[in-house]
């Protein structure tokens, strides 16, 4: 590998320039910071992904369609200027192969020309009221959307964006207005229908002013990354470059930590407020930052204090946040207008809602619930959690509570780490493989196993997934449904089922680079995964044994929904023992008796197909009385669904007492945990899935 690197690296130096500095008598290597990245991220994915492209004139084509057919760029390019741009649609490739930028270059100058020229449109248009009489009609689908033949076609889909923005507006005042008239509500100030239209109006061009204050922030580095990814999408959908910045929040995201002062924080009219402290963290513990302070500037340590007035939130949180062990000094504005400057000591900020958590189920007999947000592990190495050991306390918690069962819910997990899932599986079986791995080229085959005969939890399981469960949320439940472990419960899951590795693109630098560190990583699709039973995850995801009502079940969700997915395919199965102790049909035939007799899962079915009508008609009325019949019209629908949040008789659920006493010191905490576990109760899904457990017992 070593080897390869070395030889990549050198291809790269070809982009230098060696200028002879002759009254100094040495030699500067002169170039293109972008010409480096991506001579080394292309080379780099084509020799390690599991699939490569060919480079031709097909694939130069698909990165033309990725990079420009998109919803942003249908706002503020012509035909005109797809057209003129298209003499490149099969030479990307070409460039690519000699490090010419020719493509990239001219539509970065055609897209910061176009976003100037529109800039002051929205002021234009929104500078005095608009003909809400007119019946015309907005295409919000800009894939139904076709390219502006003229600046005058433009600037109209524009003025409908914009009216668009408006009624939505308009249509809230005045609907919250109709209600506090109809229930005598004095709290609500009564406006006329002028006022409350320039009101929309101005809320909506403040929302358009702040859109185009973010897109002059965007870096040559942003737009760069941008273009990195539209060629890096030309693979599969999960090969990614990640720009140093991305890719720290990334690892955040997956260790569910960060090092910083330990405050919520909103941006409000441009002021960063604290919205919360977070017991525990430096902040509570220095004592003097508050709820409600204004945040002005931000010094790090004695140095000089930077103001953040309208500063992008995103970027003032930077400032703020900082290594372990570092000071940053905040001058802020207190409730009584005073000011202050607070010195806060960084540390390791742990953030809650990332990890496992538990609950006490009572449907007749007590049963155990877990929520796993995500396959978490530690991607920071600061001692960060790891999902299997986190699952691991909840279960002996909750076996405390002599539990006839337990529930796992991985609804909403979009994957993570792959060892992770591995270890978590053994957890509930004696040892044995878990998921199968291959590499490119069909070669290394891994069947990884767990190999502790250990077993935490031999009881009922059930495993609830839904659209939106993907990668080693697929893997964990695939794995209990071919042992028969478990009763898989819910809809069928996303379908990734492919495996992803980080490449530091600072590794492989020749010396003369070390001036451009760091150049960020790249997320490469280095192998598939296989069920034990040798079918793949891959698009077809995995179908539960118990199915339930879904309101998105008439929609096509998943990874065959995006660009250049990685085909199905299946391999042979792996040597493993079922377990035998559960009666499927029977379970099923139970579970589809009380679906059938649910007046909530009626509900649900009904409101598949209404989500299916409004997915597929997405032109809106732009008439002000055609708009609002519509609006209520579906606000009408909407009401009869908040019956499936209601408190399901028999039914409860309820946070473990070692959890309240934990929290017991921060009041918030205690308070959102206790919603948690009050929206478990309401849940029909959770509910089903006890039932099952107690046909298991």
């Amino acid at each position: 590998m070593q080897a390869f690197f070395s030889k990549l690296t050198k291809r790269t130096s070809i982009v230098l320039s060696v200028i002879l500095l002759s009254s100094f008598g040495i030699y500067k290597y002169v170039f293109d910071r972008n010409d480096v990245i991506f001579g080394l991220l292309f080379d780099t994915i084509n020799q390690l992904h599991y699939s490569p492209e060919k480079l031709d004139d097909a694939f130069s084509e698909k990165i033309f369609n990725l990079y420009l057919n998109t919803d942003f760029n249908k706002k503020f390019l012509l035909q005109e200027d797809m057209d003129a741009l298209s003499k490149y649609k099969t030479d990307i490739d070409d460039q690519i192969a000699t490090q010419r930028h020719d493509f990239y270059n001219n539509t970065q100058q055609i897209i910061n020309k176009r976003i100037k020229d529109k800039e002051n449109w929205s002021k234009e248009l929104l500078s005095k009221p608009m003909d809400y009489s007119v019946d015309e009609q907005y295409e919000t689908d800009s894939k139904k959307m076709e390219f502006a033949k003229t600046e005058a076609d433009l600037k109209n889909e524009w003025r409908k964006m914009l009216k668009y923005f408006v009624l939505s507006r308009l249509d809230e005042s005045l609907t919250r207005q109709e209600k506090g008239i109809e229930k005598k509500d004095t709290a609500v100030k009564i406006k006329s229908y002028d006022s409350l239209e320039v009101d929309a109006r101005r809320k909506t061009l403040k929302a358009q002013d702040d859109w185009f204050k973010r897109l002059k922030k965007i870096t040559p580095r942003d737009r760069f990354s941008e273009f990195a990814n539209a060629v890096t999408g030309v693979y599969d959908p999960h090969t990614q470059y990640f720009a140093p910045r991305e890719k720290k929040k990334f690892d955040q995201s997956m260790s569910g930590q960060f090092e910083g002062i330990g405050a919520r924080l909103q941006q409000k009219d441009g002021v960063l407020k604290v919205s919360e402290i977070i017991v525990g963290s430096p902040s509570y513990k220095q004592g003097e930052l508050k709820a409600g302070d204004d945040i002005l500037k931000v010094a790090q340590g004695a140095g000089e204090a930077v103001d953040i007035a309208n500063m992008d939130m995103e970027d003032a949180i930077e400032l703020i946040k900082g290594k372990k062990g570092t000071e940053v000094r905040l001058t802020v504005k207190k409730s009584d207008n005073s000011l202050k400057v607070i010195p806060i000591v960084r540390d390791v900020i742990e953030i809650e809602e990332t990890f496992a958590k538990s609950a006490l189920l009572d449907n007749k007999n007590k049963i155990g619930y877990i929520y796993l947000p995500s396959f978490y592990t530690d991607f920071t190495r600061n001692g960060a959690h790891h999902c299997s050991n986190d699952m691991r306390k909840e279960i002996e918690k909750l076996k405390k509570q002599k539990i006839k069962g337990l529930v796992i819910d991985l609804r909403d997990n979009g994957g993570g780490s792959l060892q992770e899932v591995v270890e978590m599986a053994g957890l509930f079986f004696p040892k044995g493989p878990v998921v199968q791995v291959k590499g490119k080229n069909n070669t290394a085959l891994n069947v990884m196993e767990d190999r502790n005969s250990d077993v935490l939890w031999d009881g009922p399981l059930t495993i609830l997934i839904n659209h939106s469960s993907a990668s080693a949320s697929e893997i964990l439940a695939a794995a209990m449904q071919d042992y028969k472990r478990a009763v898989i419960i819910g809809t069928p899951s996303f379908g990734k089922g492919t495996v992803q590795s980080f490449v530091n693109l600072d590794n492989y630098l020749l010396p003369q680079f070390d001036t451009i560190k760091p150049i960020g990583e790249v997320k490469i699709t280095q192998q598939k995964f296989y069920r034990i039973n040798g079918g793949a995850t891959q698009l077809k995801g995995v179908t539960p044994d118990v199915m339930l009502p879904d309101p998105y079940a008439l929609i096509d969700i998943g990874e065959k929904q995006l660009d250049n997915p990685m085909p199905w395919d299946e391999i042979g199965k792996a040597s493993y023992t079922e377990f035998t102790n559960i009666n499927y049909p029977i379970v099923v035939k139970n579970s589809q008796k009380r679906v059938k007799s649910s007046a909530a899962f009626g509900l649900i079915e009904q409101q598949s197909s209404e989500i299916k009508v409004k997915k597929d008609d997405t032109k809106y009325n732009l008439k002000l009385e055609s708009f609002r019949a519509e609006q209520k019209e579906w606000r009408d629908q909407n009401k009869k669904y908040e019956d499936l949040r209601k408190e399901i008789k028999g039914f409860d659920a309820s946070i473990l007492e070692e959890d309240k006493l934990k929290a017991s010191n921060d009041t918030t905490r205690l308070g959102r945990e206790n919603r948690w576990a009050k929206n478990i109760a309401k849940d029909i899904y959770i509910y089903e899935a006890s039932n099952v457990i107690n046909d298991l017992k």
